[in-house]
């Protein structure tokens, strides 16, 4: 099992929230986070006035998935997310060593 976080802009997780509905993932924690990478944040416009924004909104989604389908879970992020722009965000994929369904004691496979 993989934990997949991707970082990704907010006006994207519609999309990406209905293309993992569509390949059966059902289990997705949504986090709204700040920050920055090579952009170093950006320059917005007010009222003709300029100012810089240091940490730009992102969100950040968890998810656990089987190795099986991994490829295909990245694959659909990396697509629906993709707007060929900077700061489009970025992934991470980490192991999971257990995972444990506190309703049921259900462990591993059967807990996703």
């Amino acid at each position: 099992m993989k934990q997949i976080k991707a970082i990704i802009n907010p006006y994207k997780l519609d999309d990406v929230r209905e293309a993992l509905i569509n390949i059966g993932i059902s289990g997705l924690t949504v986090t709204e986070v700040k920050g920055y990478g090579r952009q170093k944040g950006q320059t917005e416009i007010y009222r003709g006035a300029e100012y810089e924004i240091h940490f730009v909104p992102k969100i950040m989604l968890e998810i656990v998935v089987s190795d099986d389908v991994l490829d295909e879970t990245l694959n659909l992020i990396m697509n629906s997310s993709k707007s060929g722009k900077i700061g489009d965000g970025k992934i991470f994929v980490t192991p999971i060593e257990k995972v444990l369904r506190i309703r049921t004691g259900e462990s591993d496979e059967e807990a996703l």
